[in-house]
């Protein structure tokens, strides 16, 4: 059985080394630096490491992720050859009003457009992961192609 171990969540620097040995795909790269982190201590292995990154489309002071307003970063990232940048995700925000969360998933969406106008073709961003399972719906209406549903299958935290 062939299956993909993937992280998601804030990665502190200091746990780099060990988020490298323990996961093939990191869904929450948010900011420049930890992706030139990961960038430097991946350029020993033969493959590149498959990432997301993280945008905080929210707005959210206590939200992790890269400003919406700033796509020179993201470009930076999926330049950094080491990395292989398979599209953007994002976390609808605290509110969970649904025109807040849609406004963030459309946001989302449209910078993924943008970038990708910007890129190679082969560089092409193709995952939106967006939506967890209190909205999920809101998020493969506005193109998402990966959901979180945590929650709906496993029930909340205890």
């Amino acid at each position: 059985m062939v299956y993909n171990k993937r992280m998601i969540g804030h990665l502190q620097t200091n746990k780099i080394n060990k988020a490298l040995r323990i996961f093939d795909t990191i869904d929450s790269v948010d900011s420049l630096r930890i992706a030139k982190q990961l960038a430097t201590k991946q350029k020993k292995n033969k493959e590149k490491l498959s990432v997301l990154l993280e945008v905080n489309t929210s707005g959210d002071k206590t939200k992790f992720g890269f400003d919406p307003n700033n796509d020179q970063r993201l470009l930076e990232c999926i330049s950094l050859d080491e990395l292989f940048v398979g599209g953007l995700m994002t976390i609808g925000p605290v509110s969970q009003e649904k025109e807040s969360t849609i406004k963030a998933f459309a946001l989302l969406r449209e910078i993924k457009e943008k970038i990708n106008r910007q890129i190679e073709k082969e560089k092409e961003l193709t995952v939106l992961s967006m939506g967890m399972s209190n909205d999920y719906e809101l998020g493969i209406f506005q193109g998402s192609t990966m959901v979180r549903l945590g929650t709906s299958l496993f029930g909340p935290r205890e």
